[in-house]
């Protein structure tokens, strides 16, 4: 418990120490964020420093040093985060560098995703941790994937980080509901491991760096909340994704983090619907805009009610899930 306190505190610390500095480093590389153009309400944002994310993850990375003994699925956690940090980096780099919003390509992105999640997805299915069974907060008993097991994974991947990068799209968004369910996913963790569905040093240090990027979500959110001073960009947003990825599929949890995570599918179903409806409809739309964040701002609702209204959904879903799973372990 105190390693996991400990965690959270550092993070919290180090991303407080090291945000000021990325606000002041960007802003003196001239590095704004751009706006869509048909996001037209969030002109005034143009030129905010974004790539705030570097902290995020620089904030998560310091807890390993300071509360965890390193294991294979602590360090692989770590690599494919700042694997999908990397990839959002080169993205923001060249949205910055060239003043437009579109950075890398949609199918470049989705090959570099694929790459990480089926390194992941390999490594989790051959683990004799993880293999290819899943829990779930509606089942006593484990779900057996047998060879679709990788599928699902990479699919899990997919999901989570996609999921929220489109998320990020407000003040205080994404890192509202990304640190709620952090903070879930070590309560979750934490059942589980004294239920013994699961063991070892790996879940604990899980718990812990759970609790880390929830500190490091808290110090970002100091700056993040609206009026935002900084961005996480995608390289905070991929970054993120990609952690609660890796937590879901080595600890097993990715139906119970689905449930937790409704908002981050709300977004993505919303996305969905628009594209398909305008597409067979020859240009009708379903919202004002999308992602659904979008259509309830273009509705005239303030954007940190937004975030909060989110926020709290994730809590209670949370809850749920917890409830379930104590009743069922």
């Amino acid at each position: 418990m105190i390693s996991v306190l400990c965690g959270f505190l550092i993070a919290f610390a180090v991303g407080m120490i090291l945000l000021p500095i990325n606000i002041k480093l960007v802003r003196k590389l001239k590095g704004g964020q751009p706006i869509l153009s048909y996001v037209d309400n969030h002109k005034k944002k143009q030129g905010t420093p974004t790539m705030g994310g570097a902290s995020i993850v620089l904030a998560l990375l310091s807890s390993l040093f300071f509360t965890t003994h390193g294991d294979n699925t602590t360090y692989i956690i770590l690599v494919i985060t700042v694997g999908y940090a990397l990839v959002g980096f080169i993205d923001d780099f060249i949205k910055v560098r060239y003043h437009n919003n579109k950075g890398l390509s949609p199918v470049q992105k989705i090959i570099f995703q694929l790459l990480l999640a089926t390194v992941i997805a390999v490594y989790a299915y051959y683990n004799d941790n993880v293999g290819s069974a899943v829990y779930a907060p509606f089942a006593p008993k484990k779900i057996e994937l047998g060879v679709f097991a990788p599928i699902y994974y990479i699919f899990i991947f997919l999901a989570f980080t996609n999921s929220v990068n489109l998320t990020d799209g407000l003040d205080g968004l994404a890192a509202s509901v990304t640190a709620t369910n952090s903070l879930f996913c070590c309560v979750m963790l934490g059942i589980a491991f004294f239920a013994g569905e699961l063991a070892g040093e790996s879940t604990l240090n899980m718990i812990i760096l759970c609790a880390a990027l929830g500190g490091s979500l808290c110090a970002f959110l100091c700056f993040n909340t609206h009026p935002a001073k900084i961005f996480m960009g995608d390289t905070g947003s991929l970054a993120l994704g990609g952690f609660l990825a890796c937590v879901a599929v080595l600890g097993r949890m990715s139906l119970s983090m689905l449930l937790v995570g409704v908002m981050y599918i709300a977004t993505s179903v919303s996305v969905i619907i628009q594209v398909a409806v305008y597409k067979l409809t020859g240009g009708k739309r379903v919202f004002l805009m999308a992602p659904l964040h979008h259509h309830f701002e273009r509705k005239g609702v303030f954007e940190g009610k937004i975030a909060t209204v989110y926020t709290l959904i994730t809590l209670v879903c949370g809850i749920i899930t917890v409830a379930l799973m104590l009743v069922l372990y």
